[in-house]
């Protein structure tokens, strides 16, 4: 009888434990439905697309950017794809990937992001062990930053060989949509028609490279800010132009300081939203 006693006493108290435990993050599902990572998992392995957006920063996103893939490969076939990577540096990443170069070699030929190395150089090299293409979506930075001086007029004058590393033009533009219109409130006196055009080319073109690389019977998980993804816009718009009836799934990253239950202007963000306490340290 002690001994049972004993028994439930140790159960009781290690269940209050992680009862009481203090969570780093919660999945939600879009309507504020709190769910878990391996019904996350399931619905991956059934899109034939997924935008994963992250917030730059977050170290549970990158790590669970990381899980997510590791999952993925033993079961499906899958090809990845980041906004992290310019079209004109997939011969770099190709060459990385395919051990012609090392990680000094890429950091030279390449433009890496500041935070490669910690939050990106996992993934890339999770597709070099396993023999997955990376591919390189964004459109090259100086492109984007003649629309965001003078529009997409900027474009008219590229080269044939430069404009193979945008989305084919003219693209499709809507100032309209929601998420289009908050950046202009957002950036406050300095948002400009020229800045929601330079986020519409990146846009276009991640959806464009996305759609030139999808493999049938493969899924194609890309990494992105989730601001190029949040409310099935940005990327997912342009997708949706060309391949409407594809299966989509979209994940946000979003902070909280109470992470209980998803606050209302996150409500629709995505299919899942990972909701991070905000004191969970940052990457940078």
């Amino acid at each position: 009888m002690k001994k049972a006693f004993l028994f439930l006493i140790v159960v009781s108290t290690f269940s209050q434990f992680y009862a009481q435990h203090k969570k780093a993050y919660i999945i939600y599902t879009s309507d504020g439905t709190e769910t878990d990572y391996f019904n996350m998992l399931e619905q991956v392995k059934q899109s034939d697309i997924t935008l994963f957006g992250e917030q730059h920063n977050s170290a549970i996103a990158h790590w669970l950017q990381f899980e997510l893939t590791s999952d993925l490969i033993k079961h499906n076939g899958v090809t990845l794809g980041a906004e992290m990577f310019e079209r004109d540096n997939q011969e770099q990443l190709n060459q990385y990937l395919n051990g012609e170069i090392d990680r000094k070699g890429l950091d030279s030929l390449a433009r890496l992001w500041s935070n490669y190395k910690t939050d990106y150089a996992p993934l890339v090299n999770l597709a070099q062990e396993n023999k997955i293409k990376f591919i390189a979506t964004n459109i090259p930075r100086r492109y984007a930053s003649q629309v965001f001086r003078n529009g997409f007029k900027a474009l008219d004058s590229l080269s044939i060989e430069e404009k193979n590393w945008i989305a084919p033009l003219p693209i499709a533009f809507d100032p309209e949509l929601p998420t289009y219109k908050n950046i202009l409130t957002m950036m406050g006196e300095h948002g400009t028609p020229e800045l929601v055009k330079a986020q519409a080319i990146k846009d276009a073109t991640m959806a464009y490279s996305i759609l030139e690389n999808k493999k049938e019977n493969f899924i194609f998980l890309h990494y992105n800010g989730a601001y190029h993804s949040d409310y099935y816009e940005g990327i997912l718009w342009y997708l949706k132009l060309s391949e409407p009836e594809l299966k989509y799934i979209v994940i946000s990253t979003v902070t909280q300081n109470d992470i209980s239950k998803l606050e209302n202007e996150h409500f629709g963000k995505g299919d899942f939203i990972i909701v991070v306490d905000e004191n969970v340290t940052k990457t940078y």
